[in-house]
């Protein structure tokens, strides 16, 4: 009796062989639905990150509606022959963002930077209406991340990054006079004690070079639109820097002054070999490529005006390398939109719509001059963007033929 009462006790289990089967069963619904899973999970921030720009979209209108003009990119404030450090002036480098804080439900902040702030015991104290230089991590609003400003796809945070942004205006096809504008303003390292002048030489080579949406230093308004504004990009996505020397988002720097520029050949740090050869997309190690700062990679300071911090222009297509031509990412050079996303990245047209541009974009010849005032054949002002339906797309004022559609 006790024999037969533990077989039948033992048919009731599983044996080891039916327990294996199980498992791998299991394991292998679960390598087919992950993947499945995944691409839910990123199609859900996609829409998250295209919100968000659709969002600063509707705060440009709004702002424009108030003022009737859009933010200024290079706004703030400025003394002449204030040395920098000094923190006296934010020498006019605060992007569009800074602005149009109120009009995206940050109105806090907003009142935080527009108002003197105690800087406890520090010099100075307290920090300056309209805040400090935006490299200033000990002044609070520069620090701060701002969820609007961010797309959930990105994954970059932390130092040496300050308050981080996603998202950039369009400076339009041209780096020269990108950084500088009418004003002439240099905020790169050295330039300690320059006096703020409004030179007719740097209006006329700012008019014939920047013709985009945004002009550093300048105020422009829809009305200067003429391509239309459902066919003009005014902002676009940007990924941040996530400290590995990809290309897309820290840039190699170098000396302008040779025969063979970034402003006459885009492609020049391909051209250059300062790409890896086993990973096209980061720069190879050691010397060249000259990088920049550790701290002034892609959308690393969202108040900032700087053209790796808060700047695109529509020259290379997205997700294409940054190669700058001054001594700092701060001053000018390719900078095209970038994302985390398969096969593209956001665009904002004027008009409040949100686009996906995908990498193979129509961007003519990309080893063309920019247009500007010493550009010669087809790089003389007022000529079309040799950039292709991607050129034109970032020209306020082109007369080209452009639509997405």
């Amino acid at each position: 009796m006790k024999s037969s009462f533990s077989a039948r006790r033992a048919s009731h289990g599983f044996t080891l062989v039916e327990l294996l089967v199980v498992i791998a069963i299991i394991g292998v619904l679960v390598g087919l639905l992950l993947p499945a899973v995944q691409a839910a999970r990123e199609a859900a921030r996609r829409m998250s990150c295209s919100n968000n720009l659709k969002q600063l979209g509707l705060a440009v209108h709004n702002y424009h509606s108030a003022y009737n003009k859009m933010p200024m990119h290079g706004g703030g404030t400025w003394q002449d022959g204030a040395a920098v450090g000094s923190n006296l002036t934010n020498r006019m480098d605060l992007s569009i963002w800074v602005g149009l804080t109120p009009f995206f439900e940050q109105q806090a902040l907003w009142e935080q930077v527009v108002n003197p702030l105690s800087n406890a015991g520090g010099t100075p104290n307290p920090w300056p209406a309209m805040g400090p230089e935006t490299n200033e991590g000990d002044y609070s609003p520069w620090s701060t991340e701002i969820p609007t400003l961010r797309c959930p796809s990105d994954p970059g945070t932390g130092l040496p990054a300050l308050g981080r942004t996603n998202y950039a205006a369009s400076l339009g096809d041209s780096i020269h006079y990108m950084g500088l504008g009418k004003l002439g303003i240099d905020n790169t390292p050295g330039s300690e004690t320059i006096t703020l002048t409004n030179a007719s030489t740097h209006s006329s080579e700012t008019r014939a070079a920047c013709r985009g949406a945004f002009v550093a230093h300048q105020q422009t308004s829809f009305r200067d639109i003429l391509d239309g504004l459902a066919n003009t990009i005014i902002a676009g996505e940007i990924a941040t820097d996530l400290g590995d020397r990809n290309i897309r988002t820290i840039a190699a720097v170098g000396n302008d002054s040779g025969a063979e520029t970034v402003r006459d050949e885009p492609d020049l740090c391909l051209h250059e070999g300062l790409t890896d050869n086993t990973r096209p997309q980061f720069w190879a190690t050691g010397t060249p490529p000259t990088l920049a700062a550790s701290n002034e990679g892609r959308g690393y300071r969202w108040a900032s005006a700087g053209a790796a911090f808060s700047a695109i222009n529509t020259i290379l297509p997205p997700n294409r390398e940054l190669c700058f031509g001054g001594p700092s990412a701060n001053t000018y050079g390719i900078a095209s939109v970038s994302s985390q996303h398969q096969g593209g990245a956001h665009v904002l047209m004027g008009d409040g719509a949100v686009r996906f541009i995908t990498d193979s974009i129509e961007a003519g010849d990309v080893h063309h001059g920019n247009v500007w005032s010493g550009g010669i054949g087809e790089s003389v002002p007022g000529s079309i963007s040799p950039y292709g339906l991607w050129g034109a797309l970032g020209t306020r004022a082109g007369k080209e033929v452009a639509s997405l559609e």
